[in-house]
């Protein structure tokens, strides 16, 4: 490990702003190396270690799923940038359509919100009965 830190897992952990098991869970989805175990000793760890951790935590928080970012460190090299492009285009169509959703759903929460603070006195409440016929009408 020339030019590199050697981090034990758990200074591995710290320095990446994870625990030792979303390292170890990590390493078994492939997308973090287990390097080497001198004999006798324990494995260590690089600064790229620390930064590829750091880029998997960064990408997730955009929303990508874990395979997604395999596919992301796979095309890491920097020549299949429209790949990567793609893979981006993919994930704004799916936040996009799931921003719409959650709109309509505050919408609807709204309206329901509404009625209830309408309704006065002793009588079935607004809210849980729209749930109730939500949830009797047929799924489309």
């Amino acid at each position: 490990m020339s030019n590199e830190v050697a981090l034990t897992i758990g200074q591995l952990a710290r320095a990446a702003g994870v625990n030792v098991e979303t390292v170890r869970f990590y390493q078994r989805r492939a997308l973090l190396s287990e390097p080497d175990r001198p004999t006798g000793g324990i494995r260590r760890y690089s600064d790229a270690d620390t930064e590829r951790i750091r880029f998997i935590k960064a990408a997730q928080r955009l929303g990508f799923s874990l395979d997604d970012v395999q596919e992301l460190l796979r095309l890491e090299d920097g020549t299949h940038c429209s790949q990567a492009r793609q893979l981006a285009e993919r994930k704004l169509g799916e936040i996009r359509s799931k921003i719409g959703d959650l709109q309509r759903i505050e919408a609807v929460l709204d309206e329901m919100v509404g009625r209830c603070r309408a309704v006065r006195g002793k009588v079935s409440c607004p809210l849980i009965a729209s749930v109730h016929l939500a949830g009797a009408a047929p799924l489309t």
